[in-house]
């Protein structure tokens, strides 16, 4: 037991230095609206991974197929190699489309500090399910090299819950409640999105289905903080300025 506890907390250490290096690596440092310990604990909030046994593995393993049929359509597997990049400026890249207005660190700086600070503060939920589960990734448990050479640094790391759809849907809640007449666009751009770490093999269905959820939960959290709406509404006031100096 205390040796399965020692590899948690190594692993554990490894997620969080590693999310540090990938923040001072771009430069900036976004500031949590809250601490992990003050997000919901989703342990506790999502059910386990489907077993083994279960239809819900049988159905995982379908859907793994089914995503490495959609590889064979060239314009899809450009965007699911897109999604792919781990970076906020190529998440944004992707969902300033149907969010009608270009993100940046620049050009619309209240909006990208809002999405910055949400992201790093519910990106803090899913380091201990990771880690309390250490789900295989569908591509190590077939033996097959990733569809993605990057995703090859996520061998050893658990599949359950998948950070690229956390971080996604997350920003889908926070682009709509910016822009609701794109609400539409936006989610569906998302859905393709959290969708395609099915295609590349990076992730199970069930992986990406719970941590829609859990996504939503964090936002949910997100909502009662002060500092939160305070930004929320320069981010909103910025894209209304924005797009009227556009027409």
């Amino acid at each position: 037991m205390f040796k399965n506890i020692t590899k948690r907390c190594v692993f554990t250490l490894i997620l969080v230095i590693g999310f540090l290096w990938n923040v001072s690596a771009q430069g900036y440092q976004p500031t949590p609206y809250f601490t992990t310990e003050e997000m919901p604990d989703l342990i506790q909030c999502l059910p386990a991974p489907p077993d083994s046994t279960s239809e819900g593995f049988s159905y995982d393993i379908l859907r793994y197929m089914w995503g490495k049929l959609q590889r064979y359509d060239a314009e899809r597997a450009d965007m699911a190699k897109r999604d792919a990049v781990w970076s906020y400026e190529a998440l944004l890249a992707e969902m300033s489309v149907p969010f009608e207005l270009e993100i940046s660190e620049k050009g619309t700086p209240e909006i990208w500090k809002l999405i910055t600070n949400s992201l790093a503060t519910v990106d803090q939920m899913r380091v201990a399910p990771k880690a309390y589960y250490h789900r295989t990734r569908p591509f190590v448990y077939f033996h097959e090299d990733p569809f993605m050479d990057s995703d090859k640094e996520f061998a050893n790391e658990g599949s359950y819950p998948s950070g690229h759809t956390m971080r996604c849907w997350t920003t889908a809640l926070l682009l709509s409640e910016i822009n609701p007449e794109a609400s539409s666009a936006i989610f569906s751009r998302a859905w393709l999105y959290c969708e395609n770490r099915v295609i590349t093999g990076a992730h199970w269905q069930s992986d990406i289905d719970a941590t829609r959820s859990g996504a939503s939960i964090g936002y949910a959290r997100l909502q009662t903080s002060p500092e939160f709406q305070k930004q929320m509404s320069k981010a909103q006031k910025e894209f209304k300025r924005l797009m009227k100096n556009k027409k």
